[in-house]
């Protein structure tokens, strides 16, 4: 499918102005109350989580703010508050059903411009398989998944059989903090968002460079610049070596198997990420629609060197666009 010129910023998420009716299956849902044409809120326990607008579920809209700001194509994902990976299953193969239906409706209005990643009840291995072959096959380009799934981490066999299956097709598969799984002592300190959702993500990322072995043709993909682990892999890397398995791979070598979107804020972070990820596993990637968006798309890549930063902008993206083998 051909791409009009101009960024492609993969990390941008969506929801529908409504979710589905969930009280048939005991757990903690959210939902979405719309006020009036273009506002809304989603709900959680019956209280407010996050205020949100149409930018969440119109097509016209996106597709306007987009044109403002030099975006070809937006890759839509999930809001991670909804995977829901920590509930029972029924209700959250239910829910990541009902998100593909949208995010389907919503990428069917714009072809060549909007993309999606599904949802998936990763709780529920075999179900998660299920649903990720049904996104693939209705052209979606991945899924987004949590860092964790409940108290169980990313590396851990019993998820073997759905990574194998990404991989086998070739799916993107972004990893997003959810920010309901931090440590409680991180938002009593107000730095959920600056540390818990960084350090989760570095956490994730540390058990599978660790722990699992590489697996070609999936796109595994970092939220955030890849969080904390940019720089703490030399302390893998040496922990290894302390822990007797010096002869093993190392965190740094093997990070390079993944790739990161660019959302640090800042260009010299950015840099390390380029560093550590290579040059052509970093891929724009904004947070739109919310406040911590990166805002205009790719403003950080002001200050990284014009190559890397061109390649950012558009070209690492345009594979994962066309699916073609990482």
């Amino acid at each position: 499918m051909q791409v009009p010129e101009g960024a492609i910023d993969v990390h941008t998420h969506a929801v529908a102005d409504r979710l589905p009716d969930l009280t048939a299956h005991p757990g903690r849902w959210p939902s979405v109350e719309r006020y009036s044409d273009t506002e809304a809120r989603i709900l959680l326990d019956g209280a407010v989580y996050r205020e949100i607008d149409d930018r969440c579920w119109s097509a016209a809209r996106r597709l306007h703010d987009m044109d403002a700001e030099g975006v070809a194509a937006q890759v839509v994902s999930p809001i991670p508050v909804t995977l829901c990976h920590d509930q029972p299953a029924a209700g959250a193969a239910v829910l990541a059903s009902a998100q593909n239906d949208f995010l389907a409706e919503l990428v069917a209005q714009a072809p060549g411009r909007l993309f999606a990643l599904g949802a998936v009840p990763l709780q529920d291995p075999g179900a998660a398989v299920k649903e990720l072959l049904s996104c693939l096959d209705r052209g979606f380009l991945g899924v987004e998944i949590g860092t964790r799934v409940g108290d169980v981490e990313l590396n851990d066999p019993a998820l073997d059989g759905f990574f194998d299956a990404a991989a086998e097709r070739g799916a993107f598969v972004l990893v997003h903090p959810v920010d309901l799984t931090l440590d409680p002592r991180l938002a009593r300190l107000g730095i959920g968002f600056g540390l818990g959702m960084p350090v989760e993500t570095a956490i994730a990322a540390a058990g599978l460079l660790t722990g699992r072995p590489r697996r070609p043709g999936m796109r595994l993909c970092l939220a955030h610049g890849g969080g904390a682990l940019p720089q703490i892999l030399p302390r893998l890397d040496r922990g290894l070596v302390l822990a007797g398995r010096g002869d093993e791979p190392s965190a740094s070598a093997r990070a390079r198997e993944l790739w990161c979107d660019s959302l640090t804020y800042e260009a010299s972070s950015l840099a390390l990420s380029v560093e550590r990820f290579g040059a052509d596993h970093v891929l724009l990637g904004t947070d739109y629609p919310f406040a911590a968006r990166e805002a205009p798309a790719g403003a950080v890549l002001a200050g990284v060197d014009p190559v890397p930063a061109e390649a950012i902008r558009r070209d690492n993206a345009l594979p994962v666009l066309q699916r073609e083998p990482s």
